[in-house]
């Protein structure tokens, strides 16, 4: 994945390195070559000469396996692959330094036309009447003839690179545009005095006054824009204040203007509340509002002369669910090595088997590898029914199970030491039929273990087997990483003619929890999405498998989803129809071609921090196909929560990478949460270090103790459903005896929104109650985004699969076809959470689990300290545990009869305090014991 830069003369050719010319994307060759009039050289499927004039753009992106240059020229899309990041910066570099050296010699030889520009750049400047990018001189500059215009104006032109002698003979107004110091000065200054023109505007718009910060983004204006928000910080205010600006500064014609909305709902919103500040009908507005979606749909239509035909499952909800539920149903049925394979995955690999060093603390892994911890241990069940101790040992158990092969787990065995002493040994795995034991022991490639003298305890164990002469193999840690583990177990009980009997896919579909089948349909289905949209391969699924930690697992996978790939694209072909990804692809393709001319010279996207690699190749066509046509992003990537639906976070925190240069802004003040619960929430989800840096501050004060966790633990029983019941109860009471300090002519209730990670989870069963002062709804952590209420109340956010975070979630085999993964440990588990946190203005409540808190309580608790309370469900305070923080303090006896403290967390949490006799009335709570 190295790149190869072959020297002739002058002339410089680039290629991959040989072992990435072995993939289909590594076949591809380019010349440099000053001879060539200002064109580059390049062979792929066929061979073709680039104008550097025509080329708008050229970025560079992390692709699955290497990194890949795109050149975007008028027309045409060109992606050289199979480079290593160092590779394709060097790429980028020399093509920029190619084409600048091109642009240079015609600007020197096209003298006589240097007066006309600097004609044209005074008059733009002189009257101080816009924000100037780039690209408002590029269009000022191209109104000029000639070739040194064409080349002052191409986006490429990069004054660094500029010859000094070359920039000396330039006229004085060219220092717009050899000195970006320069204009950055003169923007400056205009923004300082467009913000006291239009402060009038400002004040009253979108039925609002806006921010400083949302006044200084309407008034920006750079070729790319990127406005970072918080939650609750006025991002449609601000939209819709950049459409009323630019159109009462006639910067552009309202049919020039796109925005662009992830879903018809909030294009609606934005759509009427955009037609009402300009006074129109509705009906009656010229900019065009949609989703990507619709666009999509249009370019298609416009240039097809007819909408395309989509897939009939694509507008139904769970529609896409159902089609891989029976492409899966019909593989099994027709391929006996797909169902082979596809029960292997669910049977013995239900979850990827990552090493303990990987892991940050010992307690991360035992939650991880657990289905449940008991007594702060993990405990790990098998389909035969058996808890084991390992994922590796879950593997063989279950593998066992598939082929019918009887085994007993632990079973005692009496042996005799050299000394004469008995000693009971406990194999892991008993093979009754044959009298054979098998142990598989944790141990790595040259002997040797993680775990003290257990080497010596393994050889020991082999002694006594051999001196007691009973039938006797192992397995090792080292074999289920370098994928023989499950192969070696199989030759051995195939050498004692142990039958195998497989067992059905109705067998194994009863057995096996519904819920590890949802949670490789989900996979599925995101990687399916990423497939079809980056055109990956068997082969490169197959080559990036061997970088995840269960490579076995990850290979397996790779070949399932692949099948299904091709089932779910030749279903697609035989109706003729598309889903929305290939319908945006063809959209792309049509933009790309020149085929659909867009009319768009402002582009502005909502939710931005959703984007996807398919709607980002949309924009960047639609933007790069219309000369000097900009772009104005806005999101927050502290709520980038849809990885499952095909979303790269990256796209949008390298924004510049992936768009060119930009102006990036904070929208920092929130109107919904009051200062605790933003500030808290913010330092929260920036404890991920590559999320971007933002200090939030709120129109609400603060309130102390409006952040409240609610442990519970009623006699060994967990009902969310009760507790939840009981504390809206609770609250409704507490609301209706201050009512008159909340309720008037606007409030007749106080809104209350019931939060769940999983829908299994709602207490309401789609019906919530009703109560006299609090109006309830109920929604998962995923569809409240977006959404405000007085309080929140939180359900079972503890540790667990199904808990917060969420550990099913982060599957690895995600990585598999995401371009650039998140290093951070539950990155998007720890966004969605900040999302479920900042829904509320007066307070969070959160249930948890007493003995298993999710880990995120701690972290609010050491940013928060006292002002996170712990109470029990009928608001008595509970006594926190000074050190683990999530622990409550409670009253135990020793073997003397004595009293004292202990944490309930014990053994992960050993704190221990006396008691006095005055305190321990107070101590006490109904459910401290």
């Amino acid at each position: 994945m190295v790149l190869t830069k072959l020297l002739s003369g002058r002339s410089r050719t680039y290629r991959p390195g040989f072992f990435a010319r072995l993939f289909p994307a590594g076949k591809w060759r380019l010349t440099l070559d000053p001879k060539l009039s200002g064109h580059l050289r390049l062979a792929q499927d066929s061979e073709v000469e680039l104008s550097c004039l025509d080329i708008v753009s050229i970025s560079t992106s992390k692709a699955i396996l290497w990194h890949t240059v795109e050149i975007r020229a008028r027309g045409r899309t060109d992606t050289l692959s199979a480079l290593s990041g160092d590779a394709a910066a060097q790429l980028v570099a020399d093509l920029h330094a190619f084409i600048n050296t091109h642009l240079f010699g015609l600007i020197g030889t096209e003298r006589e036309h240097l007066l006309d520009v600097d004609d044209r750049l005074r008059k733009i400047t002189e009257d101080n009447g816009q924000y100037l990018a780039q690209a408002d001189l590029g269009r000022a500059i191209a109104s000029v003839s000639g070739a040194a215009a064409a080349a002052l104006s191409h986006p490429l032109l990069d004054p660094n690179l500029m010859p000094p002698g070359l920039k000396a003979s330039l006229p004085a107004s060219f220092v717009m545009i050899t000195d970006p110091a320069v204009r950055h000065a003169y923007n400056e200054a205009f923004v300082r005095s467009e913000l006291q023109k239009f402060q009038t505007f400002f004040d009253d718009l979108d039925r609002r006054s806006l921010s400083d910060q949302q006044r200084e983004a309407c008034i920006r204006l750079e070729d790319n824009n990127l406005l970072v928000a918080s939650a609750g910080s006025g991002k449609s205010a601000t939209m819709v204040g950049k459409v009323a600006y630019v159109l009462e500064k006639q910067l552009y014609r309202p049919d020039e203007i796109l925005l662009l909305a992830f879903n018809k709902s909030a294009a609606d919103e934005l759509k009427t509340r955009i037609a009402s500040q300009l006074q129109v009908a509705e009906s009656a507005l010229e900019c065009r509002v949609t989703t990507f979606h619709a666009l999509g749909r249009g370019i298609i239509e416009a240039v097809e002369g007819r909408p395309p035909q989509l897939a009939n499952w694509v507008d139904h909800p769970g529609g896409e669910t159902r089609v891989f539920e029976a492409i899966i149903h019909s593989l099994v049925k027709s391929d006996p090595e797909f169902a082979r394979l596809w029960s292997d995955l669910l049977v013995v690999h239900p979850k990827a088997d990552i090493p303990v060093e990987v892991f940050d603390a010992q307690a991360d892994y035992r939650r991880y590898v657990s289905d449940s911890l008991r007594k702060g241990k993990a405990t790990i069940g098998s389909l035969s029914g058996v808890i084991v101790k390992s994922l590796q040992e879950q593997k063989i158990a279950n593998w066992l199970w598939l082929h019918s092969v009887s085994f007993e787990y632990e079973r005692q065995i009496a042996v005799v030491d050299d000394d004469g002493t008995v000693r009971h040994l406990h194999p892991d795995f008993y093979y009754p039929q044959t009298e054979t034991v098998h142990e598989h022991f944790a141990l790595n490639a040259d002997g040797t273990s993680p775990f003290a003298d257990y080497a010596l305890h393994a050889d020991k164990k082999r002694q006594a087997y051999r001196r007691k002469e009973i039938d006797f193999f192992e397995t090792t840690s080292a074999e289920a990483s370098n994928e023989t583990l499950l192969s070696t177990l199989e030759s051995e009980l195939a050498q004692r003619s142990m039958p195998f009997d497989r067992k059905s896919y109705a067998e194994i579909t009863k057995a096996i929890d519904p819920v590890v089948i949802k949670h490789y349909h989900q996979l599925i289905s995101t990687c399916l999405k990423h497939i079809r949209a980056s055109h990956l391969t068997l082969e490169m699924l197959l080559e990036r498998a061997k970088t995840l930690h269960d490579k076995e697992r990850a290979k397996l996978y790779a070949r399932v989803v692949w099948m299904i790939a091709g089932e779910y694209s030749r279903k697609l072909e035989e109706t003729r129809r598309i889903d929305f990804d290939s319908m945006i692809a063809d959209a792309v393709r049509l933009v790309e071609t020149g085929r659909y001319r867009s009319p768009y010279a402002l582009i502005l996207v909502d939710e931005f921090q959703d984007i996807s690699e398919p709607r980002a190749n949309l924009i960047k066509a639609l933007k790069q196909q219309k000369a000097f046509s900009k772009v104005f992003a806005v999101g927050d990537d502290w709520q980038s929560i849809y990885r499952f639906a095909g979303s790269d976070i990256t796209i949008f925190t390298q924004f510049e990478a992936n768009f060119g240069t930009s102006w990036q802004g904070r929208l920092e003040q929130t109107y919904r949460c009051n200062q605790l619960i933003a500030e808290t929430a913010a330092k929260f989800v920036q404890r991920n270090p590559d999320q971007i840096k933002k200090s939030v501050r709120s129109t609400r004060p603060a309130i102390s103790r409006s952040i409240r966790v609610i442990p519970i633990d009623e006699r060994g029983k967990l009902d969310f459903g009760v507790a939840c019941r009981r504390l809206l109860e609770r609250l409704d009471a507490a609301l209706g005896g201050i009512a008159t300090l909340w309720r008037n002519e606007a409030r007749d209730k106080l809104k209350v929104l019931v939060l769940w990670r999983y829908n299994t989870l709602d207490p309401f069963e789609g019906k919530p109650p009703s109560f006299a002062n609090i109006e309830v709804s109920g929604l998962s952590f995923h569809r409240a985004k977006g959404l405000e209420a007085d309080y929140t109340v939180l359900l079972d956010v503890s540790e667990g699969n199904y808990g917060v975070p969420s550990r099913i979630e982060d599957d690895e085999l995600l990585n598999l076809v995401i371009p650039r993964p998140e290093t951070f440990a539950y990155a998007e588990e720890r966004r969605l959470f900040y999302v479920a946190l900042t829904r509320a203005s007066r307070g969070v409540y959160m249930i948890s689990n007493r003995r298993q808190p999710s880990r995120y309580i701690r972290e609010l608790c050491e940013i928060a300290s006292d002002e996170v309370r712990f109470e029990t469900i009928d608001g008595t305070a509970l006594s926190q545990c000074p050190a683990c923080l999530v622990g409550q303090l409670v009253e135990r006896r020793d073997n003397n009869g004595g009293v004292f403290r202990a944490c309930n967390q014990f053994p992960d949490c050993k704190q221990v305090e006396p008691v006095a006799a005055d305190r321990r009335v107070l101590s006490r709570s109904p459910h401290s014991l």
